[in-house]
């Protein structure tokens, strides 16, 4: 190796240690929020969302739903939601309780959001594993596979539902302010 090279080699180990050390010293002072009222800074927004995704997209279960779409599986569902999810999650009424509105991320509210939209393995890896910093659990060792599998369908076709379960779905009790 020429002395350029090395020189050139030193010089970018020491800028990276330096910013190592710049980035502990704003940790170590205290300078980011840590608060839940607090603004979310862009830089951690997306390095949150970019982890995530490329998580889900790798982890995720592939192919359809395997339970069936139907008017028991999607009120079992339905009931789960309401025990489990609707505090932070919201009700058919789309408004949040007040547990939702102090939330650090904000829970989306699935009656007014875009869930149906998401891939049925993007909607089961979250039930299953929850997401990193955000108040969303896993219920992987809560719920079984099957009441996985069916909230996760009724998730998926929240704004389609067959008569007697969007009976069931309006009929979950709201927390709204």
């Amino acid at each position: 190796m020429n002395s350029r090279v090395k020189s050139a080699f030193a010089g970018a180990v020491l800028l990276l240690l330096a910013e190592l050390l710049a980035l502990y010293a704003v940790v170590a002072l205290g300078l980011l929020p840590a608060n839940a009222d607090g603004k979310v800074p862009k830089l951690e927004k997306m390095i949150a969302r970019k982890v995530m995704h490329a998580v889900i997209n790798r982890q995720m279960r592939k192919g359809p739903n395997p339970i069936a779409l139907n008017d028991k599986n999607l009120i079992a569902g339905i009931k789960l939601y309401a025990a489990d999810c609707a505090v932070c999650h919201g009700a058919s009424n789309g408004k949040d309780s007040h547990i939702a509105v102090g939330l650090y991320q904000h829970a989306p509210q699935f009656a007014k959001n875009n869930v149906y939209k998401d891939e049925f393995g993007e909607i089961y890896w979250k039930i299953a594993h929850g997401i990193r910093l955000t108040g969303m659990p896993s219920f992987s060792r809560t719920l079984s596979e099957d009441d996985m599998l069916k909230l996760a369908l009724f998730l998926q076709n929240i704004r389609a539902l067959p008569p007697a379960p969007k009976k069931a779905w309006e009929a979950v009790p709201s927390a709204a302010l």
